[in-house]
């Protein structure tokens, strides 16, 4: 299993991009930016991209809504030209809160507008014309995207109900969760995009697990700053779902939080669930941060 971490968006692009090199020469797979109401993450990535080599540069996810198929394809394949193809391009449908009550848009049938965007967006990413004649979303492109030196990336969705994980194992190549636990991803996740993958002829999907992590000598203030760092996730329907289905109360009852051993055990054990990615939101004070980064390093390297 591929191991990874979420990067600290409140930081410079100057110290994201020290932090990146540091995450590369420690050995890990993946470094991961999120796209809520911070930096851009594409932009982000190309410009950390250009000057930090050999690990994969992910998104977590940029919201469909924000922008057209057209201009998600370009951005992305302009990220691969930049950095010589490390992008994995998650993509999501943010939230009713955010789509209808902060950018005045429809969320009405949400997987019927993924299902039309995907059906646009992956063509486009593969150096194919669009022509995408949706109920919500049209896409006419006069041809391919003239990007040199950009393969396809990696099209992540971010899905946790059926339907969704159905959709992104038929024509996505994977997945990227979040307040999703153990048992769920063994039990959920990866069972139903798998079986979808299966079906379409598709090779296995790949399911990135982001969790929050800490390694710590007091489990239980640590779970208490979870809570409270994660305190909106459970309010938004989707993640609740998760939480429930998981039967935990809140973050800190997916979250992994305990000594080195534990934490290395709770990884190995998502392993075992399915996931082929673990992406860490590392949380905690200072000492706890450089112990979690230094058990993270160790499982990276070891593969």
């Amino acid at each position: 299993m591929r191991v990874g971490v979420l990067l600290d968006l409140g930081k410079s692009v100057a110290e994201v991009r020290e932090e990146v090199g540091e995450y590369r020469a420690q050995g890990f797979a993946s470094v991961w930016a999120s796209q809520i109401f911070g930096y851009d993450a594409l932009t982000l990535l190309a410009v950390v991209g250009t000057s930090v080599p050999d690990i994969e540069l992910g998104t977590a996810v940029v919201p469909v809504y924000s922008r057209l198929p057209q201009v998600m394809a370009q951005q992305a394949l302009t990220v691969q030209s930049a950095t010589g193809g490390r992008l994995a391009l998650g993509v999501g449908l943010s939230h009713q809160v955010v789509v209808e009550g902060m950018w005045g848009l429809s969320f009405d049938r949400p997987a019927r507008y993924l299902r039309e965007y995907l059906a646009a967006l992956v063509p486009m990413l593969h150096g194919e014309p669009a022509r995408v004649e949706g109920e919500v979303v049209t896409a006419r492109s006069a041809g391919p995207l003239e990007i040199p030196d950009a393969p396809a990336p990696p099209v992540l969705v971010a899905a946790l109900a059926p339907a969704m994980l159905r959709l992104a194992g038929r024509v996505a190549d994977g997945t990227v969760t979040w307040m999703t636990g153990t048992k769920t991803v063994a039990e959920h996740i990866v069972p139903t995009i798998g079986a979808a993958a299966h079906e379409a002829g598709r090779g296995t999907p790949r399911v990135v697990v982001m969790v929050p992590v800490t390694v710590t000598a007091d489990a239980e203030a640590a779970r208490r700053r979870i809570d409270e760092v994660f305190a909106i996730y459970p309010s938004l329907p989707s993640y609740r779902a998760m939480l429930d289905r998981e039967g935990a109360a809140g973050p800190s009852d997916v979250a992994l939080v305990g000594d080195e051993g534990a934490v290395a055990e709770g990884i190995r054990r998502l392993a075992d669930a399915g996931a082929t990615d673990v992406a860490a939101a590392v949380v905690g004070g200072d000492e706890e941060r450089v112990r979690t980064r230094a058990v993270l390093a160790e499982l990276a390297r070891s593969g």
